[in-house]
């Protein structure tokens, strides 16, 4: 999702509930990132099928579970390209709130397709660390050099990107260049030392850190869903911090979660004093936006009542 210069918009009704939203503008980086990352996406794809060929023709494990970790960087991509231009594009009214949680489909669908394949990998290493095969060093080394470069080339198109899309996704395959690092140093090794066993525990090591990461994300993906508030925000400190805000008697139904994990949501009721007038509410109003500053908040709902008004009945299914 883009970042971009933000402005609050409010209105209120006759009860005195203001409602507010910072809505975000995506400027001319969207078109950058998303041709990088159409670019990277190609990349690692047309590379992942040569992986593939290549472990089969090298009998290397090492080389298969790299290319799971690239299969699943090609789908990232390919959903961060899709995302991408869908982010510059404007929701109907009917999602109101954008199509931000398209990522959060993406993340599942990627996980399974990772966890999947590592268990297959899994299935492979297995057996060989029990009776390790003879590999072929020199392609191995030629597959690595090759790894190094088309993941070292995406970094690259994808360096400086502005949005946290574009971003994520460099990251990511800049772990893959380490990886690609790791079967080069093992391909020289048996070059001079038969020790087939390392292709063995070099792809168990690798597969089992794509599922310590894979099952990482889905719990934070599910967090997501469920609509937990954003990690590093205590909630219950933040209701504090509007309750001692001046002419507040009291807050309650303070709800804060994010659409995406970039993008946050909050809505809470702030009861006044029955004789506060327009302008002592108004400046409740601002000081509640400078204490929620620094929480990416997309919108922002807060509910102006009076001691006695709320009628809203709490939801603990």
């Amino acid at each position: 999702m883009g970042q971009g210069h933000s402005h609050y918009q409010e209105h209120h009704d006759n009860n005195g509930h203001v409602h507010g939203n910072n809505h975000g503008h995506a400027h001319h980086h969207h078109h950058g990132d998303s041709a990088n990352l159409r670019t990277a996406f190609f990349l690692n794809l047309g590379f992942t099928v040569i992986e593939i060929i290549g472990a089969y023709l090298t009998n290397s494990v090492a080389i298969l579970s790299d290319a799971l970790h690239d299969l699943g960087d090609s789908i990232a991509l390919g959903m961060a390209w899709g995302l991408e231009n869908h982010a510059a594009r404007e929701a109907p009214a009917r999602y109101s709130y954008g199509y931000g949680r398209l990522s959060l489909l993406a993340a599942f669908i990627n996980a399974a397709v990772l966890i999947a394949g590592g268990l297959l990998v899994l299935s492979e290493v297995i057996p060989r660390l029990l009776s390790p095969e003879a590999t072929n060093a020199p392609g191995m080394i030629l597959l690595a050099l090759g790894g190094i470069a088309v993941n070292g080339a995406a970094v690259w198109r994808l360096q400086g990107g502005g949005t946290m899309n574009a971003k994520v996704a460099m990251w990511h395959l800049l772990e893959d260049v380490l990886g690609w690092v790791a079967v080069l140093i093992v391909g020289i090794t048996l070059l001079f030392v038969e020790l087939y066993i390392l292709d063995s525990i070099l792809s168990l090591l690798i597969t089992l850190y794509i599922l310590y990461k894979v099952l990482g994300h889905l719990k934070k993906t599910a967090e997501l869903f469920l609509q937990a508030a954003p990690e590093g925000v205590d909630l219950s400190h933040l209701d504090q911090r509007l309750r001692n805000i001046n002419d507040v008697e009291d807050s309650h139904h303070t709800h804060l979660w994010s659409l995406d994990g970039d993008h946050h949501v909050l809505s809470t009721h702030l009861v006044v004093s029955q004789t506060a007038d327009q302008d002592e509410i108004r400046e409740i109003k601002q000081r509640a936006r400078e204490e929620l500053d620094g929480l990416h908040l997309t919108h922002i709902t807060i509910e102006i009542e009076y001691p006695g008004d709320c009628s809203m009945v709490e939801n603990r299914m």
